[in-house]
């Protein structure tokens, strides 16, 4: 029961705090910083990585997006290398899905280990605060949205796996997973993309439904990929930083696979609407 409590107050502060600095674009800037080097530290030890160069590369990646406008006075080159920034991300974490399938283990040959800490973590905190400054406005309630709907699947995957799960996902990589609690976190999410879109007036219903599809499929992906990551280093949380829940990775994990599939999903949108 006290692991219970731990953790539910553990979960209730990283929520609350998150809520809080979404409201304040400069203040979201400095949290995703310190969870971008935070989970950069995880990840390293998962990866067996030592080199601190991940941590420049990270700081001059998130400044150099999160800051170009204000600090260049214009958005020229922007819009560029944010496309570059996004095709490499997706094509970098095509190839886990495919050594998630196919690869007994990932390859983690030395250059291979720069390139995810870049494209895989480094860039996906990029395009969360991308996400808040949609079409060049900040809004934090579409980046709310979409932590909602992680969370509503996961909840709701567990729930109904822990209750009425028979079938396994990924038996080898998790598991607890199954093929019930998937399917019962997907089709809660998409009754949240309903709420989601009602009170939020962000995007229409079907933008978030879709929405909501992109993050339980690439969520639940991001997901077995750290579940790999940790099983080939041995390991049952990417850390201890959050009591009764591990490592912030663990935490962040299926938003951070996700972010660069919902980014190109509202950049689709923009310019197609």
């Amino acid at each position: 029961m006290k692991e219970i409590h731990v953790r539910l107050l553990s979960g209730l502060l990283y929520v609350g705090l998150l809520i809080l600095c979404l409201h304040y674009k400069h203040l979201l800037i400095i949290l995703f910083l310190i969870f971008g080097v935070i989970c950069m530290g995880e990840f390293k030890k998962l990866i067996q990585l030592k080199s601190k160069i991940p941590y420049f590369v990270f700081i001059a990646l998130y400044a150099i997006f999160g800051y170009w406008q204000a600090v260049l006075k214009t958005d020229t080159g922007l819009n560029e290398a944010t496309q570059i920034l996004m095709v490499l991300a997706i094509f970098v974490e095509l190839f886990l899905i495919k050594d998630l399938f196919s690869e007994k283990t990932i390859p983690l040959f030395s250059s291979k280990r720069f390139i995810l800490t870049t494209f895989y973590l480094s860039s996906a905190f990029v395009f969360l605060i991308l996400i808040a400054n949609y079409h060049k406005n900040y809004n934090p309630n579409i980046l709310l949205g979409s932590f909602i709907l992680v969370w509503v699947n996961d909840s709701f995957a567990y729930l109904i796996g822990k209750n009425f799960g028979k079938q396994k996902l990924f038996e080898k990589i998790s598991p607890k997973k199954t093929v019930e609690g998937f399917l019962g976190g997907l089709f809660f999410s998409c009754v949240a993309s309903y709420f989601i879109a009602t009170f939020t007036h962000t995007l229409d219903f079907t933008s978030w439904l879709i929405l909501s599809i992109i993050i339980s499929v690439f969520g639940t992906l991001g997901d077995l990929i750290e579940s790999k990551f940790k099983r080939q280093a041995n390991v049952k949380d990417s850390g201890i930083i959050m009591p009764g829940h591990g490592g912030l990775l663990d935490r962040l994990d299926s938003i951070i696979f996700a972010a660069p599939f919902i980014y190109l999903f509202l950049r689709i949108l923009h310019y197609v609407s």
